[in-house]
Protein backbone atom coordinates (compact mmCIF):
# COMPACT_ATOMS: atom_id res chain seq x y z
CA UNK A 1 0.00 0.00 0.00
CA UNK A 2 1.15 3.25 -0.71
CA UNK A 3 -0.43 7.35 -0.32
CA UNK A 4 0.88 10.38 -1.86
CA UNK A 5 -1.43 13.85 -1.42
CA UNK A 6 -2.77 16.20 -4.39
CA UNK A 7 -2.37 18.88 -1.84
CA UNK A 8 -3.51 19.84 1.42
CA UNK A 9 -5.01 22.81 3.17
CA UNK A 10 -7.79 25.48 2.97
CA UNK A 11 -7.22 25.86 -1.00
CA UNK A 12 -7.96 22.36 -1.56
CA UNK A 13 -7.55 18.53 -0.39
CA UNK A 14 -6.91 15.46 -2.21
CA UNK A 15 -5.13 12.31 -1.23
CA UNK A 16 -4.66 9.20 -3.07
CA UNK A 17 -4.39 5.68 -1.37
CA UNK A 18 -2.95 2.79 -3.36
CA UNK A 19 -3.08 -0.75 -3.04
CA UNK A 20 -1.49 -3.53 -4.82
CA UNK A 21 -2.64 -7.42 -4.93
CA UNK A 22 -1.12 -9.78 -7.28
CA UNK A 23 -1.99 -8.34 -10.95
CA UNK A 24 -4.77 -5.58 -9.70
CA UNK A 25 -4.47 -2.43 -8.32
CA UNK A 26 -6.88 -0.26 -6.51
CA UNK A 27 -6.22 3.53 -6.39
CA UNK A 28 -8.97 5.43 -4.25
CA UNK A 29 -9.17 9.53 -3.79
CA UNK A 30 -9.90 10.63 -0.33
CA UNK A 31 -11.39 13.94 -1.36
CA UNK A 32 -11.20 16.03 -4.29
CA UNK A 33 -11.32 20.14 -3.42
CA UNK A 34 -9.70 20.91 -6.63
CA UNK A 35 -11.59 21.50 -10.14
CA UNK A 36 -11.69 18.63 -12.52
CA UNK A 37 -8.47 20.37 -15.01
CA UNK A 38 -6.21 20.71 -11.58
CA UNK A 39 -7.38 17.23 -10.36
CA UNK A 40 -6.25 15.80 -14.10
CA UNK A 41 -3.17 17.88 -13.62
CA UNK A 42 -2.13 17.28 -10.10
CA UNK A 43 -2.60 13.02 -10.90
CA UNK A 44 -0.39 13.31 -13.65
CA UNK A 45 1.95 14.61 -11.56
CA UNK A 46 1.98 11.60 -9.37
CA UNK A 47 1.87 9.35 -11.85
CA UNK A 48 -1.83 8.37 -12.75
CA UNK A 49 -4.88 9.62 -15.23
CA UNK A 50 -8.45 9.97 -14.10
CA UNK A 51 -9.06 6.19 -15.52
CA UNK A 52 -6.91 4.62 -12.72
CA UNK A 53 -9.14 6.35 -9.53
CA UNK A 54 -11.26 3.63 -8.39
CA UNK A 55 -13.56 5.82 -6.62
CA UNK A 56 -13.66 9.10 -4.02
CA UNK A 57 -14.52 8.85 -0.99
CA UNK A 58 -15.54 12.20 0.69
CA UNK A 59 -14.98 13.23 4.42
CA UNK A 60 -17.90 16.33 5.05
CA UNK A 61 -19.14 18.88 2.28
CA UNK A 62 -16.61 22.18 2.99
CA UNK A 63 -15.43 23.46 -0.63
CA UNK A 64 -11.91 22.52 0.18
CA UNK A 65 -13.19 18.85 0.28
CA UNK A 66 -15.92 18.52 -2.19
CA UNK A 67 -15.55 21.39 -4.89
CA UNK A 68 -13.92 19.06 -7.77
CA UNK A 69 -15.78 15.67 -6.22
CA UNK A 70 -18.68 15.44 -8.33
CA UNK A 71 -18.07 16.99 -11.50
CA UNK A 72 -14.85 14.74 -11.73
CA UNK A 73 -17.04 11.27 -10.64
CA UNK A 74 -19.36 12.31 -13.40
CA UNK A 75 -16.61 12.92 -16.20
CA UNK A 76 -14.94 9.47 -15.46
CA UNK A 77 -17.85 7.51 -14.21
CA UNK A 78 -16.36 7.17 -10.80
CA UNK A 79 -18.45 6.22 -7.72
CA UNK A 80 -18.47 8.41 -4.50
CA UNK A 81 -18.88 7.29 -1.33
CA UNK A 82 -20.19 9.74 1.89
CA UNK A 83 -22.25 9.61 5.03
CA UNK A 84 -26.19 10.38 4.38
CA UNK A 85 -25.53 13.42 6.14
CA UNK A 86 -22.70 14.77 4.00
CA UNK A 87 -24.86 13.78 0.85
CA UNK A 88 -28.04 15.82 2.74
CA UNK A 89 -25.51 18.97 2.20
CA UNK A 90 -24.20 18.15 -1.08
CA UNK A 91 -27.22 16.78 -3.15
CA UNK A 92 -27.84 18.99 -5.74
CA UNK A 93 -24.47 18.44 -6.76
CA UNK A 94 -24.89 14.92 -7.31
CA UNK A 95 -26.70 14.49 -10.28
CA UNK A 96 -25.75 11.34 -12.55
CA UNK A 97 -23.59 10.30 -10.28
CA UNK A 98 -22.69 7.48 -8.41
CA UNK A 99 -23.29 7.77 -4.97
CA UNK A 100 -23.08 5.29 -2.19
CA UNK A 101 -23.06 5.62 1.28
CA UNK A 102 -21.46 4.99 4.22
CA UNK A 103 -21.41 4.88 8.31
CA UNK A 104 -19.35 5.39 11.47
CA UNK A 105 -17.46 2.00 11.52
CA UNK A 106 -18.71 -0.09 8.77
CA UNK A 107 -15.76 -1.08 6.40
CA UNK A 108 -16.23 0.07 2.91
CA UNK A 109 -14.56 -2.65 0.42
CA UNK A 110 -12.66 -0.91 -2.37
CA UNK A 111 -11.11 -3.55 -4.94
CA UNK A 112 -7.98 -4.14 -3.12
CA UNK A 113 -8.36 -1.81 -0.24
CA UNK A 114 -11.02 -1.94 3.13
CA UNK A 115 -11.55 1.26 4.36
CA UNK A 116 -13.31 2.15 7.70
CA UNK A 117 -14.99 5.72 8.42
CA UNK A 118 -14.89 6.71 11.90
CA UNK A 119 -16.49 10.18 13.26
CA UNK A 120 -15.12 13.35 14.39
CA UNK A 121 -16.16 16.44 15.79
CA UNK A 122 -16.44 18.66 13.19
CA UNK A 123 -18.58 21.84 11.91
CA UNK A 124 -20.05 19.44 9.35
CA UNK A 125 -23.27 17.62 8.75
CA UNK A 126 -22.08 14.06 9.30
CA UNK A 127 -18.15 14.26 8.90
CA UNK A 128 -16.11 11.01 9.26
CA UNK A 129 -12.51 10.30 8.46
CA UNK A 130 -11.10 7.04 7.29
CA UNK A 131 -8.19 3.95 8.12
CA UNK A 132 -7.40 2.32 5.40
CA UNK A 133 -5.92 -1.00 5.40
CA UNK A 134 -4.73 -3.70 2.54
CA UNK A 135 -4.45 -6.71 4.94
CA UNK A 136 -0.97 -5.69 5.75
CA UNK A 137 -0.67 -2.09 6.31
CA UNK A 138 -2.69 0.68 8.07
CA UNK A 139 -3.21 3.83 7.52
CA UNK A 140 -5.02 6.60 9.71
CA UNK A 141 -6.09 10.29 8.35
CA UNK A 142 -7.37 12.48 10.76
CA UNK A 143 -7.91 16.21 9.47
CA UNK A 144 -10.94 18.60 10.18
CA UNK A 145 -11.63 17.82 13.59
CA UNK A 146 -11.93 20.04 16.54
CA UNK A 147 -10.80 18.41 19.11
CA UNK A 148 -9.30 15.06 20.76
CA UNK A 149 -12.48 11.99 21.31
CA UNK A 150 -12.18 8.61 22.37
CA UNK A 151 -13.72 7.50 19.81
CA UNK A 152 -11.05 8.91 17.17
CA UNK A 153 -8.19 7.77 19.52
CA UNK A 154 -9.63 3.91 19.24
CA UNK A 155 -10.16 4.46 15.70
CA UNK A 156 -6.12 5.17 14.53
CA UNK A 157 -4.71 2.55 16.95
CA UNK A 158 -2.29 0.44 15.46
CA UNK A 159 -1.88 2.69 12.31
CA UNK A 160 1.52 2.27 10.27
CA UNK A 161 1.28 5.72 9.01
CA UNK A 162 -1.33 8.71 9.81
CA UNK A 163 -1.94 11.62 8.00
CA UNK A 164 -2.71 14.22 11.26
CA UNK A 165 -4.02 17.81 10.57
CA UNK A 166 -1.66 19.87 12.17
CA UNK A 167 -3.68 23.06 11.17
CA UNK A 168 -2.70 25.69 13.61
CA UNK A 169 -0.67 27.16 16.52
CA UNK A 170 -2.57 28.76 18.68
CA UNK A 171 -0.44 32.16 19.42
CA UNK A 172 -0.06 32.94 16.19
CA UNK A 173 -3.63 32.27 15.55
CA UNK A 174 -4.86 34.34 18.63
CA UNK A 175 -2.66 37.22 16.95
CA UNK A 176 -3.63 36.59 13.29
CA UNK A 177 -5.40 39.67 11.66
CA UNK A 178 -8.76 36.78 10.94
CA UNK A 179 -11.98 38.37 12.75
CA UNK A 180 -12.71 36.99 16.10
CA UNK A 181 -15.80 35.05 14.83
CA UNK A 182 -13.28 33.20 12.57
CA UNK A 183 -10.75 32.55 15.47
CA UNK A 184 -13.24 30.85 17.41
CA UNK A 185 -14.46 28.63 15.20
CA UNK A 186 -10.99 27.49 13.86
CA UNK A 187 -10.02 26.79 17.36
CA UNK A 188 -13.38 26.04 18.68
CA UNK A 189 -14.30 22.25 19.21
CA UNK A 190 -15.85 21.78 16.33
CA UNK A 191 -13.20 23.61 13.88
CA UNK A 192 -9.41 22.67 13.10
CA UNK A 193 -6.91 20.54 15.55
CA UNK A 194 -4.24 23.04 16.68
CA UNK A 195 -0.87 22.09 16.96
CA UNK A 196 -1.05 21.34 20.39
CA UNK A 197 -3.85 19.12 19.87
CA UNK A 198 -1.66 17.13 17.44
CA UNK A 199 0.84 16.49 19.91
CA UNK A 200 -2.69 15.25 22.26
CA UNK A 201 -3.62 12.55 19.87
CA UNK A 202 -0.10 10.80 19.56
CA UNK A 203 0.51 10.49 22.93
CA UNK A 204 -3.05 9.29 23.37
CA UNK A 205 -2.92 6.86 20.44
CA UNK A 206 -1.12 3.19 20.47
CA UNK A 207 1.73 3.67 18.55
CA UNK A 208 3.34 0.37 18.64
CA UNK A 209 3.36 0.22 14.77
CA UNK A 210 3.32 4.17 13.55
CA UNK A 211 6.59 4.18 11.47
CA UNK A 212 5.77 7.21 9.86
CA UNK A 213 3.78 10.57 10.42
CA UNK A 214 2.63 13.73 7.42
CA UNK A 215 1.33 16.37 9.16
CA UNK A 216 -1.53 17.66 6.83
CA UNK A 217 -4.06 20.59 6.65
CA UNK A 218 -1.72 23.72 7.67
CA UNK A 219 -2.25 27.41 7.74
CA UNK A 220 -0.97 29.58 5.30
CA UNK A 221 -1.45 32.36 8.13
CA UNK A 222 -1.24 30.44 10.99
CA UNK A 223 1.05 28.13 11.23
CA UNK A 224 4.79 27.07 10.06
CA UNK A 225 5.91 23.20 8.85
CA UNK A 226 8.58 23.70 11.27
CA UNK A 227 6.19 24.21 14.50
CA UNK A 228 4.23 21.28 13.01
CA UNK A 229 6.56 19.09 12.36
CA UNK A 230 7.92 19.89 16.50
CA UNK A 231 4.54 19.47 17.43
CA UNK A 232 4.17 15.87 15.88
CA UNK A 233 7.83 14.95 17.69
CA UNK A 234 6.88 16.01 20.58
CA UNK A 235 3.74 13.41 20.74
CA UNK A 236 6.03 10.90 19.24
CA UNK A 237 7.89 10.93 22.10
CA UNK A 238 10.96 9.16 20.86
CA UNK A 239 8.90 6.65 18.92
CA UNK A 240 10.63 5.54 15.67
CA UNK A 241 8.76 7.11 13.21
CA UNK A 242 9.51 9.10 9.92
CA UNK A 243 8.13 12.81 10.15
CA UNK A 244 6.89 15.02 7.30
CA UNK A 245 4.61 18.12 6.67
CA UNK A 246 2.27 17.95 3.76
CA UNK A 247 2.11 21.11 1.09
CA UNK A 248 -1.03 23.25 -0.64
CA UNK A 249 0.73 23.45 -3.72
CA UNK A 250 2.65 20.09 -3.91
CA UNK A 251 1.13 18.06 -1.36
CA UNK A 252 3.59 15.06 -1.31
CA UNK A 253 5.01 12.34 -3.42
CA UNK A 254 4.24 8.19 -2.68
CA UNK A 255 5.24 7.18 0.68
CA UNK A 256 5.50 3.62 0.22
CA UNK A 257 4.28 1.68 3.23
CA UNK A 258 6.41 -1.25 5.53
Amino acid sequence: MKFASLGSGSEGNALLISATSGMTCTTVMLDCGFSVKETERRLARAGLAASDIGGIVITHEHSDHVSGAFKFARRHRVPVWLSHGTFQAVQADCKDVDIRFCRDGDALAIGDLELTPYTVPHDAREPVQYVAQDGQSRLGVLTDAGHLTSHLVNALAGCHALVLECNHDSQLLATSVYPPSLKRRIGGAYGHLSNDSSTLILQAIDKTRLRRVVGAHLSQQNNTPELAAAAIALGLAGADAEISVAGQSDGFGWIEME
